[in-house]
């Protein structure tokens, strides 16, 4: 049924789409036979308007993955560098958040671990909304940071790194078999806020996959029945992502890389000082404008990485209006 729904959207948006497009068409033939300059340029502007909007579903096109629609969950942690890593943690989850709310997705904190003076040593959301996850999907990597330190009473530069890990929410209908004896099972006391119940009873779960080293966590719940099931959840959907992955590795040897997230293998750079610049590594992608991008201005950065992903470069040029 979900399929049937995104099927119906795309041939009633083509139908939509194209009537647009004979009007305008049809508009400005009129004005040229009238010499109504005023009409002729009402067309142009809606020729304009329908170039956008042909650029916006070229790119939704590239969301044809299996798990493209599903909801998401990012993953953050802090990178070696102690308050300065935590801070960058911090600031890359809120940088999601913003981002998630843009797109009017709804966003939850599943997990969140301060860190010892300032930030997070690590973060988990759940993005929930159409599509969540084959936006998402292209963050994943290790982002870099460069600034003067707000913690450095010298106020030296410093380089901070942190790993961004996505990978999509299975749907029930996608069984995955987890025995139990290849997992760990802690319970600790939240960190985060939430009142006197949170903070001195062990609600918070954290599983380990000793055969593949993969954990979660969630303390997001009162209950440690639920952060228990929650954390089950993103068990099934990290194992499940890791089998998506080694087949695409399989098809397109050169994609191989994806799977090494390392320090040495940063997607992104955010340059705060001496000047201002992100630069997306993989793309080519800059902007002048980081506190854009850190208040959630990620879609041309996601948009390249998406059509470099199906075109090996940028997504095919609409031609000009005019």
């Amino acid at each position: 049924m979900r399929e049937r729904t995104e099927l119906e959207d795309r041939l009633g948006s083509l139908a939509h789409f194209e009537s647009e497009l004979e009007d305008a068409v049809t508009l400005i033939e009129l004005a040229e036979a009238e010499s109504d300059a005023g009409a002729e340029a009402e067309g142009i502007g809606q020729l304009k308007k329908l170039k956008s909007e042909a650029e916006r579903r070229q790119i939704e096109i590239l969301l044809s993955g299996e798990t493209d629609q599903n909801d998401a969950y990012i993953e953050i942690h802090a990178g070696a560098g102690g308050t300065e890593s935590c801070d960058w943690a911090r600031m890359l989850l809120r940088m999601y958040i913003r981002w998630a709310e843009r797109q009017k997705f709804k966003v939850e904190i599943i997990e969140e671990t301060p860190g010892e003076e300032a930030g997070v040593k690590s973060g988990t959301l759940l993005v929930k909304g159409r599509n969540a996850y084959g936006w998402a999907k292209t963050e994943s990597g290790v982002h870099r940071l460069v600034r003067i330190s707000p913690f450095d009473s010298n106020a030296r530069r410093h380089t901070s790194f942190a790993s961004v890990w996505v990978y999509p929410v299975i749907d029930d209908k996608i069984n995955i078999d987890v025995k139990e004896s290849d997992c760990r099972i802690d319970t600790y006391r939240s960190s985060g806020a939430g009142g006197q119940h949170v903070n001195t009873t062990d609600s918070a779960v954290r599983i380990t996959h000793i055969p593949t080293g993969i954990v979660v966590a969630c303390q997001g719940e009162r209950s440690q029945h639920k952060n228990r099931a929650t954390a089950w959840n993103m068990l099934r959907a990290r194992l499940y992502e890791r089998e998506l992955e080694k087949r695409e590795v399989a098809a397109n040897a050169t994609e191989a890389a994806k799977t090494d997230i390392g320090w040495g293998h940063q997607i992104r750079s955010y340059v705060l000082q001496p000047y201002q610049l992100v630069k997306d590594l993989r793309t080519g992608v800059t902007s002048a404008a980081p506190s854009d991008v850190l208040d959630g201005d990620l879609e041309p950065f996601m948009e390249a990485a998406l059509a470099q992903k199906v075109y090996g470069g940028g997504p095919t040029e609409v031609e000009d209006v005019e």
